[in-house]
């Protein structure tokens, strides 16, 4: 039996959630996320509770009520409270300003990086000892991706330590020549 997905979704207070066919959207104070569901599993939303059950015991449809049931407790929980990713910029003469709704990075390259912020996704730029990138959004999927994005121009690399890395992620570091 899926674990996650017989879980009930509880549904808190100044959120709505709405089922029209396969689709279901959930509006709350940050915003409004749309998802279509998919139709080996089905979707009852009884009071404040929504709950996600599957029409047999096979392993598709126990794999898919777990992915529905997360999606949707992702959405309400987006909807509610939002999502925050925090990437941190190390390396000499690395900056990043935020000029409207771009996101320019200066990162050793010969031209500096204007990355485009989707709709949705706020960003705050802490200039500390290093540099903190804070994003902000109610949908999960696009935060992560647009946090993934940005590390994309300049991964970590392991001998300096240089480079975009997540505030929670080690980097494992090689030891050099010298060392060897």
């Amino acid at each position: 039996m899926s674990r996650i997905g017989k879980l009930p979704i509880t549904i808190p207070s100044g959120t709505t959630v709405k089922l029209d066919g396969d689709t279901i959207s959930v509006k709350g104070s940050k915003g409004t996320l749309e998802r279509r569901v998919n139709p080996g599993v089905s979707v009852n939303v009884d009071g404040d509770v929504i709950i996600v059950k599957r029409p047999d015991d096979s392993k598709k449809s126990r794999a898919l009520q777990g992915l529905t049931r997360a999606l949707i407790a992702n959405m309400v929980n987006g909807v509610s409270q939002g999502f925050k990713k925090e990437l941190i910029v190390n390396g000499v003469g690395y900056k990043v300003d935020i000029k409207g709704k771009q996101l320019v990075m200066h990162l050793g390259f010969s031209h500096p990086i204007e990355f485009d912020l989707p709709e949705g996704i706020t960003v705050k730029v802490d200039k500390q000892k290093e540099i903190h990138v804070i994003l902000e959004g109610h949908d999960k999927e696009l935060l992560g991706l647009t946090a993934a994005k940005i590390r994309q121009y300049r991964p970590p690399e392991p001998y300096k330590g240089k480079g975009i890395f997540y505030s929670d992620e080690t980097i494992i570091r090689k030891a050099g020549k010298a060392a060897a």
